[in-house]
């Protein structure tokens, strides 16, 4: 099969393929298409292959099948061939590949992670505190969460409870519904009941800025947390991105705390999880003592992660409805007077199940808000209703317009740039900049193409250039945004970190020396990078949205293409949209918005139903 000229394979996946051709003298043309795809799907975010989906199937890059190409191999067929190669194994062989009874078929180490991470959430999700001190955590639930004037459950003060009991929790809810204060109660509540023993607690999330928020979010909630002083400064502040937690290693994918040397904590709370991959979930998981709580805090409904999984979304079973088991539900009601949905049909997984709480009420977006209603219409991936409510012009703080034409995109475009972007270039000092430069964000599906991000940073450029707020004769300029692409372990730069080029004063004036890329860190600082020193890194006026998830802006244009395209779901749309706080503004194709509404992202994977059906 020609594939690779097509565009359908990466030489990744040519060369990975033919070494396994070399491991195994008779390996089939069958099993050498298996394992160059295989490959191809975790370039694609996937976990596994599912040979069901396309076995028997022309290939293709776009909906439309190539007819020029050979079908895939018949299911059964294709099975046999796989089986009775030595390079595939089963999933308790040590193989390149692994093929289990659902006719997934997964590189080696994605199978270890996925098993891994499976077994820890199954095991970790039944064990409950038997020793808690009930009447202290009635007496806490009741003074942190005090009653709401609405007859309806507080999911709140359930989630709190849940954390409370159980070693493994999840608290997912939209934007504004207080994961970060509710998380902070809960660390008050555990500190309750510790009663002066120590508590060792751990702040993180994937990236930088969101470890910033997360410092931020919890600085704030502190402010306002109904118990003594002294108790209060016992909870911490400080938040690490996750590869600083586990101690990254450079030159390594590897980290210094793993399942030979586990992490120093009790309690390890972990902010944005839906951007965690299945890779890097599994080596957290694997770093945690045996005494350790996790809590995990997210979006269910966000995009998944850019590289491999979507780990998050198969933890909470997204797009199942779920009830809690009666036992818990009988516990809530005892403890926190709170009655909620329960039921004891069907329920193989209680302790996974009783280990979820969803927050439900946004306190961001009050009711009428158009941000909050939009966002809701899309995750029910109701467009329709959506796009009217938009055309109609109902709310204030969202609006659509027409896609302009390629031709006619820059000039649409020069208001929101020099608006968006002058603050920031005319900023004094690091600290001033990344707060005017934070306001405002232009978001795009894609990177190629008319409106993806490429073509529309080179147009930002352009416009700033005329303005003359920038100068850009030089590889760097004064005021250039950068994103890192990749991973750099040994300066401790991580894909999606921004920063932003700017005169350091403490240089000697005068020298080409004197640029440096300032970076913020957890602490609220910020770093120094030479230029030259950066990994791959790319101007980011404009972002995708995937690499604008943990990320938060005042104001946000969201650019749609002109024509659909596969990574156009309702999560990607959702996502877009409540990245804003205060106005968003959507340009776009509206029957490319209509069908992007109607799809749903769909990543390859085996932990849902090791979770959710074993």
């Amino acid at each position: 099969m020609d594939l690779k000229e097509r565009g359908m394979l990466m030489d990744i996946d040519v060369h990975f393929a033919d070494l396994l051709r070399k491991l195994d003298a008779k390996c089939s043309p069958e099993v050498w298409l298996a394992a160059a795809l295989t490959s191809n799907a975790t370039q694609k975010g996937n976990i596994c292959l599912d040979l069901q989906s396309i076995a028997g199937k022309v290939l293709s890059l776009d909906e439309e099948p190539d007819t020029s190409l050979p079908a895939c191999p018949e299911l059964n067929a294709w099975r046999e061939a796989l089986i009775s190669s030595k390079v595939v194994g089963t999933p308790d062989e040590f193989r390149p590949l692994i093929l289990d009874d659902q006719d997934r078929l997964y590189l080696y180490r994605y199978w270890r992670y996925q098993k891994s991470l499976g077994d820890f959430l199954l095991s970790r999700s039944t064990r409950i505190h038997d020793a808690l001190d009930l009447p202290l955590l009635q007496e806490s639930l009741d003074r942190l969460f005090p009653p709401q004037p609405e007859n309806e459950p507080d999911y709140q003060r359930i989630a709190a409870l849940t954390a409370a009991r159980r070693m493994f929790c999840v608290i997912t809810g939209g934007p504004g519904t207080g994961k970060t204060s509710t998380v902070v109660k809960i660390l008050a509540l555990l500190l309750e009941q510790a009663k002066g023993a120590t508590l060792r607690v751990a702040l993180a999330a994937p990236t930088g800025k969101a470890a910033a928020r997360l410092k931020e979010a919890v600085k704030k909630a502190k402010e306002t947390l109904a118990c003594s002083p002294a108790l209060i400064q016992l909870i911490p502040e400080e938040a690490s991105t996750l590869h600083r937690l586990l101690g990254a290693m450079p030159h390594s994918t590897r980290f210094r705390f793993n399942a030979n040397n586990r992490l120093p904590y009790d309690v390890v709370v972990v902010d944005e999880a839906s951007m965690i991959d299945l890779p890097l979930m599994a080596k957290l998981v694997q770093a945690l003592p045996e005494r350790t709580k996790l809590i995990l805090l997210g979006d269910k409904d966000q995009l998944a992660s850019v590289q491999p999984g979507a780990v998050f979304g198969d933890i909470c079973d997204t797009g199942t409805p779920h009830s809690y088991s009666p036992q818990h539900g009988s516990l809530v009601e005892k403890v926190s007077g709170q009655r909620i949905p329960s039921s004891g049909q069907g329920l193989t997984q209680e302790g996974l199940l009783d280990s979820i709480a969803t927050l439900q009420r946004s306190y961001r977006f009050v009711e009428g808000s158009g941000i909050g209603t939009i966002s809701r219409l899309v995750n029910q991936g109701d467009g329709e209703a959506a796009l009217r409510a938009m055309t109609r012009e109902a709310y204030d703080d969202i609006s659509w317009s027409d896609l302009p034409s390629p031709k006619e995109l820059e000039h649409a475009l020069e208001l929101f740039i020099l608006q968006g972007y002058g603050p920031y270039l005319k900023a004094p000092g690091p600290k001033e900049a990344f707060e005017a430069f934070g306001r405002f964000r232009i978001l795009c599906a894609l990177r190629h193409g008319p409106c993806g991000v490429d073509a529309v940073n080179q147009a930002a450029t352009n416009i700033l250039m005329r303005a003359r707020l920038i100068i850009p004769s030089q590889r760097w300029y004064h005021g250039q945004p950068v994103l890192i692409t990749e991973n750099d372990y040994q300066i401790r730069l991580f894909n999606g970190d921004i920063g932003i080029v700017l005169l350091d004063q403490q240089e000697t004036k005068g020298s080409s020396s004197e640029k440096r890329v300032f970076f913020p860190t957890e602490t609220g600082e910020y770093r120094k990078i030479l230029p030259m020193r950066l990994p791959e890194h790319s101007t980011v006026y404009a972002m995708t949205v995937h690499k604008s998830q943990g990320s938060e802006f005042e104001r946000v244009l969201l650019l749609l293409p002109r024509v659909s395209a596969e990574v156009l779901t309702k999560e990607l749309i959702y996502t877009g949209i409540t990245r804003a706080m205060r106005k968003v503004e959507i340009w776009g194709v509206r029957e490319v918005f209509l069908e992007a509404v109607s799809r749903r992202t769909e990543r390859k994977s085996g932990l849902r139903d090791a979770l959710w059906k074993s």
